[in-house]
């Protein structure tokens, strides 16, 4: 529902609250008069964007959640645990609670509890809400990040390459004694064979931190833990005892020889990193909403820091960097291109757009 349906249904009580905050000039016990002047207000162009700059951090980051989760409404519950995440560092003592921070945005009508009986206890943003604030912040994120001056001389694009190596990866199984370790992961002989013969190089996984970005990403290198994992996921190999093989089902995907959507892929993708990424939809819709044109890694990274949260060793710019435009690249997503003088540039690809457009459709 839009702004105006839910201010319908609200309480004449919650719509003198939003009134007294914007300072609506009219009578506190007509509820015509409220939601006229609340939708007269808050109407106004510059209204989201004045909000937008106002914002803090933790409300940005509240806010953000909020409009890329799948979810259209929110327990109180939910909410608390959103408005928690939106707090990277403990340094503020005085800093408000989870739920006055909710209290906030339902005085400013950004939140509303459900219409029904089912749903009173629920809450959601209006919808014409949701898009302003999306086309204010795109506005602001585009306007901080630096455009390329020119096209790069030099660009790595890897369009289908993802799925076309499932394939080379099933073959490679199917026609080779694939043995596993006790641990269940390949021997390093097998890994390089297969690494040697993706269209992507990869050098094998080294030793030490690497957890929470899917099941064997401990054991193999990035963008190849992810196709493992898609196989795996997908039922087309399975780890029998002491040996690799391909299923029934993957006999007989192979005997097919169709690509995976490339679009399926991307889903897994966003499904098996978001643990760590909470955040990753939007991260990634920020990415190609800033770079239709090519535009400098360097300050595309410096506009969405702030709304990448560490996740243990791994700081925001190794997040940024390979965990997300890295494997956009791999996933067809973006092309990354350089100059002469070394500097990085990125931009979306018709099927990063495409991808975009697909994740949002409700």
């Amino acid at each position: 529902m839009n702004l105006a349906d839910m201010l319908s249904f609200a309480d004449i009580g919650q719509l003198s609250r939003i009134a007294d905050h914007y300072r609506c000039e009219c009578s506190g016990h007509s509820k015509h008069e409220l939601i006229q002047s609340i939708l007269q207000t808050v109407g106004r162009r510059d209204f989201i964007d004045r909000h937008v700059s106002a914002m803090s951090m933790e409300d940005l980051r509240f806010l953000n959640s909020l409009l890329f989760d799948g979810r259209r409404q929110f327990s109180l519950e939910e909410l608390v645990a959103c408005a928690q995440a939106s707090r990277f560092t403990q340094d503020a003592k005085d800093r408000e609670s989870p739920r006055e921070m909710i209290a906030r945005f339902r005085q400013r009508g950004w939140l509303f509890n459900g219409t029904t009986h089912q749903t009173r206890y629920l809450f959601e943003v209006p919808e014409d809400l949701k898009r302003r604030f999306r086309e204010a912040l795109e506005a602001r994120f585009k306007s901080e990040v630096a455009s390329a001056p020119a096209e790069p001389p030099v660009y790595r694009e890897e369009p289908d390459m993802l799925a076309a190596d499932l394939l080379v990866f099933l073959r490679y199984v199917s026609h080779h004694d694939v043995p596993l370790n006790n641990e269940g992961v390949m021997y390093r002989r097998n890994q390089l064979q297969i690494l040697e013969s993706l269209h992507v190089s990869e050098a094998l996984a080294g030793k030490g931190w690497r957890f929470g970005y899917g099941r064997r990403f401990k054991d193999y290198p990035n963008r190849f833990a992810l196709l493992y994992d898609y196989a795996y996921h997908c039922r087309f190999i399975q780890e029998n005892g002491s040996q690799l093989e391909l299923t029934e089902t993957g006999n007989s995907y192979l005997a097919e020889g169709k690509k995976e959507p490339a679009i399926q892929l991307v889903r897994f993708w966003l499904r098996l990193y978001k643990g760590p990424i909470p955040n990753l939809l939007s991260l990634v819709y920020w990415i190609e909403r800033c770079s239709k044109q090519w535009v400098t890694v360097s300050s595309l990274y410096s506009r969405i820091e702030s709304l990448i949260k560490p996740f243990y060793y791994d700081a925001p710019a190794s997040i940024f960097e390979e965990r997300i435009l890295i494997m956009m690249l791999h996933l067809g997503m973006v092309r990354i291109g350089e100059n002469e003088q070394r500097e990085r540039y990125v931009q979306a690809t018709p099927f990063g757009h495409e991808a975009v457009a697909q994740l949002q459709e409700k």
